[in-house]
């Protein structure tokens, strides 16, 4: 089985606390992200599930085996790396086969063990089995390498060195595939692509992936679930759209997405509607709060550019502003508007047949109630 239980895991580093008592529960065949900016811990935390740091304490459960004492090659983890870590003297075949090399040398007696270095050195001594070899090119054609199978590292584009590192996790059948921010060294085109290939060869094989990013996007489009870290601490676990439509905390908000978070402070309830001020203007939000002064959250995509006149009956949640920049971006414009004592970021769909909006023009934005976030 390839669930994956932390109990209270906690790593330090020479007196330095690198993970504060994380506590994670992955499922069987569940695609997990652990997202979160350079030095929060995530990458620490999926080296202790692989077996390449020890805990100091906690508990880290495999299936229904605690593995805190297993050293990483028995723990049935396959491991992509970031720098992908291939062999360059090897072609594509050897370093997908290397794994199960590997294998039957802790599985074998010395006479066949040396059969395996021997083949491992050069394939003109020793011929792979032919088990081997079907089940090299069977990994080869399901990542689309095949036709690449006597190219050194070297000769492959990266996108390509990926998809080997891929294969050569996935040919051990592991429990548990771990990828340690594996599509950074990408362009952003064929990141795109990667994506796309990963998750259908997860989705099929139904394997329980770990997978750590720094990139929202990345988490956001693979992940059924995300864990979002922070300085050590796990700050809020849940699928891609309740982290971003339900964020806890103006960090969760503003990493996941762009967000605008203004300070406000709550006056009372009117009609079902939560009156808050903030910079000297009242504003509706349809969420209930327990506390005084708030972190207000507003979407820029949640914020309407309107024509002078429109919305009056809401008028509280009219702004008035000044263009200060206008970014085209193709299927969307995003605007950085002026107000009086902040600033807000608006994203509006594109409008082939509208011009984009100049700087130093005066709008109107509304922003309906139920779209105005309180934390």
């Amino acid at each position: 089985m390839g669930v994956v239980k932390i109990e209270q895991l906690t790593k330090e580093f020479s007196g330095f606390q690198a993970l504060h008592n994380i506590n994670l529960e992955i499922q069987e065949g569940e695609f997990f992200a652990l997202l979160g900016p350079s030095g929060c811990g995530k990458t620490t935390t999926m080296r202790c599930i692989a077996g390449f740091e020890q805990p100091t304490s906690g508990q880290i459960t495999i299936g229904d085996k605690v593995v805190n004492n297993v050293p990483p090659h028995k723990r049935n983890c396959g491991m992509v790396f970031q720098s992908y870590a291939l062999f360059p003297h090897m072609n594509v075949f050897d370093n997908v086969a290397y794994s199960l090399n590997i294998k039957q040398i802790n599985e074998s007696h010395l006479f066949k063990q040396i059969g395996v270095y021997l083949r491992m050195i050069n394939r003109k001594w020793m011929k792979y089995p032919q088990e081997i070899k079907e089940k090299v090119m069977e990994i080869l054609e399901y990542v689309e390498l095949s036709q690449y199978k006597d190219r050194l590292i070297s000769e492959l584009s990266g996108g390509q060195q990926q998809r080997v590192a891929l294969a050569r996790a996935l040919i051990m059948e592991p429990a548990v595939l771990l990828m340690d921010e594996p599509l950074s060294n990408l362009d952003q085109k064929l990141r795109y692509s990667m994506r796309n290939t990963i998750r259908r060869i997860q989705q099929h094989l139904k394997i329980t992936t770990v997978f750590v990013t720094h990139d929202q996007e990345e988490a956001m489009s693979m992940a059924d679930r995300v864990a979002v870290m922070r300085d050590g601490n796990i700050i809020q676990i849940g699928t891609p759209t309740q982290l971003y439509s339900q964020p806890k905390t103006p960090f969760i908000a503003d990493f996941v997405g762009t967000s605008n978070i203004l300070p406000g402070t709550v006056l009372n309830e009117k009609n079902d509607k939560t009156m808050v001020k903030i910079n000297g203007q009242t504003i509706q939000s349809s969420v209930k709060v327990n506390k005084t002064h708030v972190d207000v959250i507003i979407r820029p995509e949640n914020i309407q550019i309107i024509d002078t006149g429109q919305g009056q009956s809401a008028s509280r949640n009219i702004f008035n502003g000044v263009i200060q920049v206008a970014t085209y971006l193709g299927s969307t414009v995003r605007y950085e508007v002026s107000l009086e004592s902040h600033q807000l970021i608006v994203d509006t769909t594109y409008d082939a047949g509208n011009s984009v909006l100049a700087e130093g023009t005066k709008v109107q934005m509304y922003v309906p109630p139920e779209r105005v976030l309180l934390i």
